[in-house]
């Protein structure tokens, strides 16, 4: 099976108005962008996309006949998209950071994660991305919160007029 990479995926900093995107007031699905193959391998299995999560990274491999590193991006954008209001954009931008796991997460702080990001992007991002930040380090240390991003701007507006923004923010 090839690998294809989903040149389709931008971080949510670039966003538009018109790719903006509705908060469902509850989780349904999870969108792990499969390929048409590996969806054709579950159902010839008779495996669901989300019956897949419950199993190991070795056991994904195996099933999808992928790579580690695609059935290891599977399980981050399962697990991420978890975390209310968080969806499959956002997902990849923390993956896009090094991160696959919300106990990574943890003991992280989301201002930090905002600086490294906005670093490594090489552009500044719309405030808001730094909320979801502080959501996903909230939920990494608070299993089971429903606190939504839009929680935490009057945190981040609080933090951001008391202490600013690196000297060498791009």
């Amino acid at each position: 099976m090839d690998q294809k990479l989903n040149l389709e995926w931008v971080p949510s900093a670039y966003a538009t108005s018109s790719e903006s995107v509705k908060q469902p007031t509850k989780k349904k699905n999870i969108n792990l962008e499969l390929t048409a193959d590996e969806k054709l391998l579950l159902k010839q299995k008779g495996i669901t996309q989300k019956a897949l999560m419950n199993y190991a990274i070795d056991e994904i491999i195996h099933i999808l006949n992928a790579s580690a590193q695609r059935a290891k991006t599977l399980q981050a954008l399962f697990e991420f998209q978890q975390v209310p209001s968080i969806g499959i954009r956002f997902a990849h931008d923390l993956i896009f950071l090094g991160y696959y796991t919300l106990a990574e997460l943890k003991g992280k702080q989301g201002y930090e994660l905002l600086n490294e990001y906005e670093e490594k992007l090489g552009h500044r991002v719309d405030p808001c991305v730094e909320d979801q930040f502080r959501l996903v380090v909230h939920y990494a240390n608070n299993s089971g919160s429903n606190k939504k991003w839009w929680d935490f701007s009057a945190e981040r507006k609080n933090y951001r007029a008391k202490n600013g923004y690196p000297a060498t923010r791009p």
